[in-house]
Order: structure tokens, then sequence, then C-alpha cells
């Protein structure tokens, strides 16, 4: 027997396909909201890192305007702007640009562990002997005498709680050494095929 109600609530189960044929609405607000993040990420990035993403001239000026407004309101209607120029944008386009910054992201990544690294052995060498014996071995070419006093300055600093002038320079020192041992270690990689030729 063919129930009386059934179609009677006003819908047909078409409509329901129709439905998630679209995006929800939540959808949409969440991809808007990701685009509007990712404008305001650019707009936090250097100018001449700006410039050399590739994307459209239009959308790269939003971002450089942006950039420049020092206005609380003003910049947040220019970001609004930004954000809805990121619209306009292609799923192509927007995954260059994500691809971009997530590759700027790795190499901060890369330069901070390489930070907290010189921060460790800064700390070895306040707080044992043989930290600068082991540092000695590795760079030979080091002012002992020099790292030495800074070393017994920087441990009276921190007894006294006086500002950490040696703390800082002993930090300056090891950054300064590791950046000519990568150099250096650079620039034999680039030497090494001359050498195979040659023997």
């Amino acid at each position: 027997m063919p129930n009386a109600n059934r179609g009677a609530v006003g819908f047909q189960s078409t409509e329901f396909e129709e439905e998630y044929d679209r995006p929800s609405k939540s959808q949409l607000k969440r991809e808007m909201t990701a685009l509007q993040k990712l404008g305001a990420e650019l707009v936090a990035e250097a100018r001449d890192r700006v410039k050399r993403i590739p994307m459209p001239e239009d959308v790269r000026e939003a971002i450089l305007i942006c950039q420049q407004i020092s206005d609380h309101e003003g910049r947040r209607r220019q970001l609004q702007y930004v954000g809805k120029k990121m619209r306009t944008l292609d799923a192509d386009e927007l995954a260059i640009i994500q691809t971009t910054m997530d590759s700027w992201k790795g190499l901060s990544k890369s330069e901070t562990a390489a930070l907290h690294a010189l921060e460790r052995q800064r700390d070895k060498l306040l707080a044992n002997d043989e930290a600068l014996t082991a540092l000695l071995a590795r760079f030979p070419q080091i002012d002992v005498q020099h790292l030495r006093t800074l070393i017994r300055n920087a441990r009276k600093e921190q007894a006294e709680n006086k500002p950490p002038k040696a703390y800082r320079e002993i930090y300056q020192l090891l950054k300064s050494l590791h950046a000519g041992s990568k150099a250096s270690a650079q620039t034999d990689n680039e030497a090494e095929p001359e050498s195979d030729e040659e023997e």
C-alpha cells in the first residue's frame, strides 16, 4: 500500500544530489579563510621574496601595496583585498606559491637548527674544558688565548649576573668558524672534479 505522506514533506531525493555536487558553505568559508591566511603570509614576507614568486602581476601588486601601508584600518582593508585577489588564482598558481613558501620554511627550520647547535656548543664550552679541546681539534686556526679569555669572562658574567657580553662574543666566534668551514667545504666540493681528472 503506497504511503500517503511520501513526498509530502516538500523535497525530492534529486535535490540532495544537486546539493552534494557543490561545496558546502562551511567548505567554501574554510577555503576563503585559507586563501586569506596565505595572502597575509605573503604580505609578511620580504618584498624581494614576493617579487620572486611566480604569480599574476595584479596579485603581486596588491601584496606589495599592502606591505607599504602602516595605517591599521587601511592595512586591514588592503589585506581583505589581497584575500579577494588570492581567490582569483587557479589551483596550479596556488600550488606554486605554497610550494615556494614551504621551501622557505624548510630553509628557516634548518637555519634555526644550526643556530641551536651553536648555542649548545657554547654552553658545553662554558660547562666543560674538554669541549674546548674538541673544538681546537676541529678548528686548529682558533686564537686559543682569546677564546679562553672569553670563556673565563662568560663564566664570570654568569656567576655575577652581569650582561652577557663575552657569552655573545663566543656565539659570534663559533658562528664565524662554522660559516668559514661551510664555505671551504663548498669550495672543496666544487674543486673535486678537477682533482679526479688529474689522477
